[in-house]
């Protein structure tokens, strides 16, 4: 591990070994860790460790190696429960990924406590995976959606939220971070006018997690979700926060084993905390993963982490904003480093493909935000996602990758 007295990209870059490797022959320039993060090397070593030296099945056995693999799996969950500053780890729940998370609180919570014309507010901003799952629980229990709209720099209407708000608002779920155009929210405003409100409040914190420290007791959000893929750790592992007397008041979600505290035909009582939502057996190795990778993280320091992917956000802006026909979509005073664009005339297909072969990695498509291309008024986007691992070359590289766009659509 490194000494992180200082932030120092080269040797951050050395502990991830996918940079040794070159694309089409050109140095690695990845600029796609919105979608998923790269792991460094502790990670990969301490999952290696975990499958070769200590793997077995967790909680039901009393031997050895299923008594180790238990304590690293529960110590992952208090390694997520220090991260998040929740106040225990019954609070904590491992999922596959964020949008298992968004679910289970749709399904569980919103199945529980929705009727006719109650109100669900989204955003503009939103990922799909923070739509669909509402709109599915609304059309069960008659609830209505309605989404907070978005400027035209891509900022969310904070006046027009709380005109929103009213007695028949009773979830508000609002991305922490917009992963297509990286549009910071004013998250504890949201929560504290929801709560005004009498509504609960789900953020979704994917492309937070990454970029910054995430605190519940400083944000008071009712449920907060982020995965851990994008934060350096392995895919098949996400996480749900839940304050605890919601998440004692919630039905369960997937029935099966580890879940249940007695089981007859006549009838099941359930576990208690957080092993009421964990039902079979779960991504072991993939959690145990991630707490290597926010231990990873937290040594760094994100205060750190933050400072230079914002250096990095503003010589990417000035960099690109200097290329004739080249439109950066999304421009809101706080966002992370995350810059989507297009080029006048080519489409974002053919500018990824070509960029691919000057070894740039970005983002091409919709980016699962479907509704925020509407605003915006294209079909999709050029996404460059930056990381604590990028570093000048990188934007060097994407700039003269774009510029050979341009020469070969004349």
């Amino acid at each position: 591990m490194n000494d992180m007295t200082t932030f120092d990209v080269e040797k951050i870059r050395r502990d991830f070994p996918i940079f040794t490797r070159e694309v089409h022959g050109k140095p690695l320039a990845f600029l796609d860790s919105g979608a998923s993060a790269q792991k460094p090397q502790v990670v990969i070593d301490t999952m290696e460790k975990a499958y070769a030296e200590t793997y077995a099945n967790v909680h039901r056995g009393v031997h050895y190696l299923s008594q180790v693999s238990t304590e690293l799996y529960e110590g992952a969950r208090e390694i997520v429960c220090a991260h998040m500053n929740a106040a225990n780890v019954e609070e904590i729940i491992f999922t596959k990924n964020a949008t298992e998370s968004i679910n289970l609180v749709a399904q569980t919570y919103g199945a529980a406590n929705l009727k006719p014309g109650d109100e669900i507010i989204l955003s503009t901003l939103e990922h799909h995976s923070n739509i669909v799952p509402w709109q599915l629980i609304a059309e069960r229990t008659g609830a209505v959606v309605k989404a907070v709209p978005i400027d035209e720099h891509g900022e969310f209407m904070l006046d027009t939220y709380l005109e929103m708000l009213g007695p028949k608002t009773k979830i508000v779920a609002i991305t922490h971070i917009s992963n297509a155009i990286g549009t910071i929210t004013p998250v504890r405003q949201i929560i504290d006018a929801a709560h005004d409100a009498g509504a609960v409040v789900l953020i979704d914190g994917s492309q937070a997690a990454p970029h910054m420290k995430i605190d519940m007791q400083a944000l008071d959000a009712d449920f907060y979700v982020f995965t851990g893929h994008k934060v350096f750790g392995p895919t098949g592992i996400g996480v749900l926060y839940g304050k605890a007397e919601l998440l004692d008041a919630m039905p369960p979600f997937l029935g099966g084993g580890d879940m249940i505290e007695r089981v007859t035909f006549a009838k099941t009582t359930y576990a208690k905390g957080h092993a009421k939502f964990e039902a079979g057996t779960p991504p072991i190795v993939q959690a145990i993963g991630l707490g290597a990778a926010i231990n990873y993280v937290n040594e760094i320091g994100f205060e750190k982490i933050s400072a230079h992917e914002q250096t990095l956000l503003a010589y990417a802006t000035e960099q690109l904003g200097q290329i004739n026909s080249l439109r950066i979509i999304g421009q809101a005073k706080h966002k992370a480093a995350i810059i989507s664009f297009t080029l006048d005339g080519i489409h974002p297909h053919d500018i990824g493909t070509i960029v691919d072969r000057g070894g740039v990695a970005i983002r091409v498509g919709h980016h699962c935000a479907q509704p925020l291309m509407d605003h915006f008024d294209v079909a999709a986007t050029a996404r460059a996602s930056f990381a604590l691992y990028n570093n000048r070359a990188d934007v060097d590289a994407l700039v003269s990758a774009v510029k050979s766009v341009q020469e070969i659509f004349g």
